[in-house]
């Protein structure tokens, strides 16, 4: 299978697991990427954008106390028994005021990316309410409840649950990832960023209209132009000539870089 990037790699000679991009703590593959273009999102490309809205968008306030938990962290608590027991690998929740979590309907936890929806869950710590945001209907609404009684416990305080009927609705089987990505953004930038203290925020989705075909194409181009940024420090920082071996060996074994761009595989 042939995957078309905008950098002249030979790609034909790339296999789906080749790493396309190394950002911070998310590593893209060629596979998530062709996912990104036209499938169902995988965790990772979701993982990323929430990495992304970390790092360069609300880095930007620092007096902000708003977690994204990943989906793998998300996945967990669903299904453990006990979510206390997972208290060592989650952030501190004692000042947060808000977490985002992105939920999935997979519950084998032998089976790597499965599952078969995506919706997100908004939990507004210093409300005790947890918001649903289901682009099906409310085909996620017990899994999201089953999560949000086990950030309830984590949080040692009770959460109404509230399924927002008026969630934007995808239009075909694979846009759910999708419409979290965006929602999330737009619920973390809109609403939340930009609300001065004391606000009452709306948090209902209501008239808001998503793009899934833009937003696809607007998370490729974030990922293109770190993954050109990625390239561009990684041949200053390698050797100036570019046929020498160590030159070669470097660049075919790692993938372009933010965040750890020195570091070899």
């Amino acid at each position: 299978m042939v995957y078309t990037t905008a950098s002249r790699t030979n790609t034909s000679q790339l296999s789906p697991e080749e790493a396309y991009l190394s950002y911070h703590d998310v590593r893209l593959t060629y596979e998530d990427i062709k996912c990104l273009k036209d499938d169902w999102l995988t965790d990772n490309v979701i993982a990323f954008w929430e990495e992304f809205l970390e790092r360069e968008k609300l880095s930007a306030y620092p007096k902000a106390h708003i977690v994204l938990l990943r989906p793998s962290m998300s996945f967990l608590l669903m299904n453990t028994r006990d979510p206390l027991s997972l208290k060592s690998a989650l952030p501190d929740f004692a000042k947060t005021s808000h977490i985002f979590m992105p939920v999935n309907d997979c519950r084998q936890v032998d089976v790597a990316e499965g599952g078969s929806h995506w919706s997100l869950l908004l939990v507004s710590v210093i409300d005790g309410v947890a918001f649903h945001y289901d682009s099906m209907g409310g085909h996620n609404v017990h899994e999201a409840r089953v999560v949000s009684t086990r950030i309830s416990q984590l949080l040692g305080k009770p959460l109404k649950f509230i399924n927002l009927e008026d969630s934007p609705q995808q239009e075909n089987g694979m846009d759910c990832g999708v419409y979290v990505c965006l929602l999330m953004q737009h619920l973390l930038i809109q609403r939340l960023l930009k609300a001065q203290a004391h606000d009452k925020i709306s948090m209902s989705m209501r008239g808001k209209e998503v793009d899934a075909h833009g937003g696809r194409k607007q998370m490729l181009k974030v990922i293109d132009a770190r993954r050109k940024e990625g390239e561009r420090r990684r041949s200053r920082s390698h050797s100036p000539h570019p046929g020498s071996m160590s030159h070669q060996h470097s660049k075919s074994r790692s993938p372009p870089r933010i965040g750890v761009e020195n570091e070899d595989d």
